[in-house]
């Protein structure tokens, strides 16, 4: 346990930190399959630059890498268009 004020605070705020990088992440995560499980194209053209946006945004506040973040976006977008 903590005995510093200053690291008492510091786990604060990680703890904070956590759960809101866990709760945009699993938000990222769920939409991210539910436009995998979309079969209309014109349905995944419309959601595909929401998703990116998500993902580019956890990159940027570094939830996750930002080489993840564009290989998600790459299959994302091979994977709308090859929609038919």
């Amino acid at each position: 346990m903590a005995n510093h004020k200053a690291t008492k605070k510091d786990m604060r705020q990680a703890l904070k930190r956590r759960e809101r990088n866990r709760y945009y992440g699993k938000t990222t995560r769920n939409a991210i399959r539910d436009i995998k499980a979309v079969t209309a194209k014109d349905e995944a053209t419309e959601k595909l630059p929401e998703v990116t946006s998500m993902v580019d945004r956890l990159a940027k506040k570094g939830v996750i890498h930002k080489n993840k973040a564009n290989n998600l976006k790459r299959k994302l977008a091979r994977k709308v268009n090859t929609l038919a």
